[in-house]
């Protein structure tokens, strides 16, 4: 349960540990440092990181494991060409960012779905998230980043589930994804 007037960082970090005492291995992720974080942001064209961004890329900007697995998440696999894609995509959607030279790309997927932080709200410690894909309309999809996060984070309990059917009809490879789980 979120701590109300909590800070940014310490929703995310809460949304975090509660992954983790679900099962999730802590070490099945790494995060970036603030060095790495400014160079992703700066390589963007962002003035600032929100103070939530940040501790997301902390916990787990170099590898995000379970966390939207199949889609580019992190600072070295979300960058420069990331946010020309998301620009390209802008014109035909009306053009829905109040700056979107100043926006944040946060994800990227197969170049054409984004989830992005608009420039014009980069100052907010908590700002809103835009879903943005290619040929549908753009939204301000996730009222704050921290609500982002919690979203997309891995439901542990699904995942063991799935990898108890497995098992249950013999199968003898294990997926990958199993080793980020804590065993029973």
């Amino acid at each position: 349960m979120t701590v109300p007037n909590a800070g940014a960082a310490e929703r995310i970090r809460e949304i975090f540990a509660t992954a983790v005492s679900d099962g999730l291995r802590a070490d099945s992720v790494r995060g970036a440092s603030d060095g790495e974080i400014d160079a992703w942001a700066t390589g963007q064209g962002s003035r600032t990181v929100p103070e939530a961004v940040r501790e997301v890329f902390r916990l787990l900007g170099n590898d995000h494991g379970l966390w939207l697995a199949g889609s580019s998440l992190g600072v070295h696999a979300v960058g420069r060409d990331a946010k020309n894609h998301l620009l390209a995509t802008l014109p035909a959607l009306d053009d829905p960012l109040a700056d979107p030279e100043g926006a944040l790309v946060l994800v990227e997927h197969q170049s054409y779905t984004f989830h992005v932080v608009d420039g014009a709200e980069i100052e907010l410690p908590d700002p809103p998230v835009w879903l943005i894909t290619e040929g549908e309309e753009a939204a301000k999809q996730w009222d704050s980043v921290s609500f982002w996060f919690r979203t997309i984070t891995p439901d542990i309990a699904r995942y063991r589930e799935r990898l108890e059917v497995m098992r249950e009809l013999g199968r003898r490879r294990i997926p990958d994804w199993a080793q980020y789980i804590e065993p029973r």
